[in-house]
Parts: structure tokens; sequence; C-alpha cells
């Protein structure tokens, strides 16, 4: 279905499966920046469960109770070094991501329609 990507790459960690309940939007923009990007993209976090997410702002993660990851508009990459997450994120720009939180491990990436657009964020 998608050039670079298996659904079940987008699993929550204690429910396999659930990455069959990401926006196709949201994939299908990864598959692009992907292309633009000419580097692997390794999915970090896809979609989450209300337990797993709940799991992780236990832990003391910047996970919010209403985030994105819970509908499936969202996804975290990792990025390697700097340079590489200066490329991943103008190719996410260049594909349509207008929601980015900079991470000092990951980018997280979203399309969700109910929140604004056009904004970023540092963890």
């Amino acid at each position: 279905m998608y050039k670079w990507f298996k659904l079940s790459e987008f699993d929550s960690p204690d429910r396999p499966g659930t990455g069959e309940l990401m926006e196709h939007e949201v994939v299908q923009a990864l598959d692009i920046a992907r292309d633009i990007y000419g580097y692997p993209i390794k999915i970090s976090s896809g979609f989450r469960t209300i337990e797993y997410n709940r799991s992780l702002m236990e832990k003391g993660y910047p996970a919010s109770p209403k985030s994105s990851h819970l509908l499936g508009w969202a996804a975290d990459i990792a990025v390697p070094n700097n340079r590489r997450r200066f490329l991943l994120l103008e190719a996410l720009l260049d594909a349509g991501f207008t929601r980015i939180g900079v991470g000092s491990e990951h980018l997280h990436v979203d399309m969700d329609p109910n929140k604004p657009a056009n904004t970023m964020w540092v963890y």
C-alpha cells in the first residue's frame, strides 16, 4: 500500500495491529517525505493506545492526554544527528506537515485537523 512503510511500524507497543488505525494522509505524507529525504526513516512512535500513552506520561515522557498519536494523526521519527534532523525537517515540510515538534532525538509530526496548523515546538 505504501512505498516505504508497513503499517506494523506504527503499532502501539502494547497492541499489535494498531498501526492499521493510522490516518492514511499521515503515512502517505511520510512516504513523500522519505522520497525527498533520501534516507531511511525510523518510526519511534506511531499509533498509541490510551493505556500506552498513559504509561509514557507516568514515566515522565512529554506525552499529552490529548495526543494526536491516540487518533492516528501523529508519528515520531528518530533522528541520528543534527544534519539529518535538518534534512528531515525540510522533507517533512515539503511533504505537507504543518505541525512539528523538535526533540533531541526525534521529530514529532502530525496532521491533526483539530489542532492549529503552522506550529512548531521543542521538547
